[in-house]
């Protein structure tokens, strides 16, 4: 049992294959109900909540097999004695909020998602009212779920709530307080066309429960209807053919605003009104100019594949820039960090779109996000100013691309690093070529005028046997420079598919 829980760990996740594909299911009713338990032991004896009423909060994406697994997690936590709110289908950030609202006050939460993977995989995050379980937290609930003893606890209960409702409410009243109209209070959005493509995921609420409430005409929305088929295409900002999708729905209805989120709402994209699409490096601009507006000086921390006119860009509105490790919550963590010794860091951003910000709890949150990027859309109404304009400065790479290697070895991290420390000898030999001190992941090179004009960088997948490689050029051709470069290099090892 301890071995099969331990191979479903994914960082600081619960993640597997959970309707049989290609012969293969490891994430079954019957395993997370013991982890249902084990979180509930872990509450009681890792994190001291001896209380005899222990309230944890349970929801779920629009994947197909969440019901299923909702029903294994409150019968493992009725079982243990715990109080249960079931939230049905809700939002992984509305999930932590259960901790946090003086109503609830859960002393966990569970939110049943597998984030953007394909419809037969499905997973677990974890919350206290500290924030989301880290990945050591990970590990004790496993050892939890796997020695756990049989007792008579008293059973606890159950209440349905529909908490979407609550969470949809917060985000209203934080737009039409902090727009503040007064002309409009209740509907700062009116005249506005805003469609949201939730991708059939968890977040069709926020046309009809946030964006109707403030007055703004979604129609033109689509893929509202959670189904967890993902019939259209997968919910990911980060996803082609999703991004192309929402584009066009943004220029068909003559919309002011494209918003797109992922299943579980922790990530989210816009698309601008002549069908501009503001993500990645562009919507770190965004909403880095927001917070640097609100708290000047701050420090933005991002993942280590940000541009170098992104850059710039922060450090002209007078932010300082702090490129991080690759994984949403190595940004998040490293902002707390850099917190706590006394620097200000308002907000930790990865490419992907997670965006956590200091005022909300460092949750990242897609739907606070927009929220915010809808706040300053008001306000720049009133000066006939459209959102993009906050980003006409940021100057964007000639050319820019991302790789994936694959290692094709049963020990690919030993594999890989061997790569990366050999990779640093080989630029000692390249004309040009220099490595960037100041580094946190991989082997990031900055490359001169004559041999690329731009930066690679090399580093192992979080958690898949690849190598990635991303690789910025301001000139014609300077990706090409690079990688023919790189080639005889990646040439020497059998064992990477660089076709």
């Amino acid at each position: 049992m301890l071995h099969e829980l331990k191979k479903l760990q994914s960082g600081t996740d619960i993640r597997g294959i959970a309707i049989e594909h290609e012969g293969r299911k490891n994430l079954t009713p019957e395993l997370v109900n013991v982890l249902g338990s084990g979180f509930a032991e872990w509450l009681k004896k890792v994190k001291g909540i001896n209380k005899n009423n222990i309230k944890v909060a349970v929801g779920m994406d629009s994947r197909l097999s969440g019901q299923e697994f909702k029903k294994a997690l409150i019968e493992a936590l009725i079982d243990s004695g715990c109080n249960v709110y079931d939230c049905g289908m809700c939002t992984t950030p509305a999930m932590f909020m259960t901790t946090i609202l003086e109503d609830y006050s859960c002393d966990g939460s569970i939110m049943i998602t597998a984030s953007h993977l394909p419809y037969y995989y499905n997973g677990l995050k974890f919350f206290t009212k500290e924030g989301g379980c880290e990945k050591e937290d990970i590990v004790d609930i496993i050892e939890c779920s796997s020695s756990i003893e049989k007792s008579s606890t008293t059973k606890g209960s159950i209440k349905e709530v529909n908490f979407i409702e609550v969470y949809s409410r917060i985000l209203v009243n934080k737009i039409r307080k902090s727009v503040n109209s007064s002309e409009n209070y209740e509907r700062p959005l009116e005249g506005k066309k805003i469609i949201v493509d939730a991708g059939n995921g968890a977040g069709g609420f926020f046309a009809s429960k946030v964006l109707e409430k403030l007055g703004a005409d979604t129609e033109g929305s689509q893929f509202t209807e959670p189904d967890g088929n993902f019939p259209n295409h997968i919910p990911n900002p980060e996803n082609e053919r999703a991004m192309e999708s929402i584009k066009e729905a943004v220029l068909k209805n003559k919309a002011d605003l494209g918003i797109i989120f992922d299943t579980d709402v922790d990530r989210a994209a816009i698309v601008s009104n002549d069908g501009k699409e503001i993500n990645k490096n562009a919507l770190i601009a965004l909403i880095s100019s927001i917070v640097l507006d609100e708290n000047p000086n701050s420090i933005i921390v991002t993942d280590s594949i940000t541009s170098t006119g992104l850059a710039e860009f922060i450090t002209n509105l007078g932010g300082v820039h702090h490129r991080f490790k690759r994984g949403y919550r190595n940004v998040i963590n490293e902002s707390k960090r850099l917190n706590e010794e006394g620097k200000e860091s308002c907000l930790a951003i990865e490419t992907s779109g997670h965006a956590a910000l200091k005022e909300n709890y460092f949750l990242d949150d897609g739907a606070y996000l927009i929220a915010k990027i809808l706040i300053k859309m008001a306000k720049l109404k009133e000066e006939g100013k459209e959102i993009s304009s906050l980003i006409d400065n940021l100057k964007y790479p000639k050319e820019s691309k991302d790789m994936r290697i694959k290692i094709e070895r049963e020990d690919f991290r030993e594999y890989g690093e061997m790569i990366l420390e050999d990779l640093r000898k080989y630029t000692e030999q390249i004309d040009g070529w220099q490595i960037e001190p100041k580094n946190y992941e991989g082997i990031k090179i900055n490359c001169d005028k004559e041999n690329g004009d731009g930066w690679l960088l090399l580093r192992l997948s979080l958690h898949e046997p690849v190598l990635a490689l991303n690789i910025e050029s301001d000139i014609q051709d300077g990706i090409k420079k690079i990688i023919d470069k790189l080639t005889p290099f990646f040439n020497k090892y059998n064992e990477l598919d660089i076709k």
